[in-house]
């Protein structure tokens, strides 16, 4: 496949960038719990947590879910930093790719302060133009919205789509990237199953942080 040589990338953050998993499954668990809900197991958070708490909650908890988000967020907020671990390789690539000069950016689903605060524990800041979270813009991902306020103000804006990477491990972020024009990445060790990103697939399949530092290096 001839790929364009992307100038600016847009990164999904949990799971893509880094690993809080176990943060979110305590913090569901102990939502669902204070809601009188059976809690969903490890498993279960990782296959289902997706969405933004403000798409999310008002179909899990319906209209309790502002009480539901104020427990999570407070069970969160607790361990979030502590939890907190990049995923292999992640590191090196994004030290690699900022000093080879790509734009780069963040899209994320969790919570704008929580993400901006975790990015800074980690050293990362440096690294971002911006990094846009769930209540940043009018509307979350898969919206084109999140992409578009990312895209302000930086050589984005002037650049034909197809320039434009955006990385990710789930259906949210490629759906996401199709609806703002994006090339949909799939970042995670394994390949696609047959009819699983149906609608939105993606343009190429990248098993790791290295095989992406070792692909962009490559292109011309």
């Amino acid at each position: 496949m001839n790929l364009v040589r992307p100038r600016v990338l847009l990164f999904d953050w949990d799971n893509t960038l880094v690993d809080t998993w176990h943060a979110i499954h305590v913090a569901m668990r102990t939502t669902f719990e204070a809601m009188g809900q059976t809690p969903w197991t490890f498993e279960e958070t990782k296959a289902r947590v997706r969405r933004s708490a403000r798409e999310a909650f008002p179909l899990l908890f319906g209209e309790r879910a502002e009480e539901a988000a104020r427990i999570f967020y407070t069970a969160f907020e607790a361990t979030h930093l502590d939890e907190l671990s990049p995923r292999p390789g992640a590191d090196s690539m994004l030290a690699a790719l900022s000093k080879e000069g790509y734009d780069l950016a963040v899209v994320s689903n969790k919570q704008g302060p929580y993400l901006r605060q975790e990015a800074e524990r980690l050293g990362w800041t440096r690294y971002f133009r911006r990094l846009v979270g769930a209540n940043d813009a009018e509307a979350d991902k898969p919206s084109p919205l999140a992409v578009e306020l990312a895209l302000a103000g930086g050589p984005g804006e002037r650049l034909d789509r197809g320039a434009i990477w955006f990385v990710g491990d789930t259906d949210i972020d490629l759906l996401c990237a199709v609806n703002a024009g994006c090339l949909p990445v799939l970042l995670r060790p394994e390949p696609p199953s047959d009819g699983e990103f149906a609608g939105a697939e993606p343009a190429i399949h990248i098993g790791s942080c290295d095989e992406l530092t070792g692909l962009l290096s490559r292109q011309d």
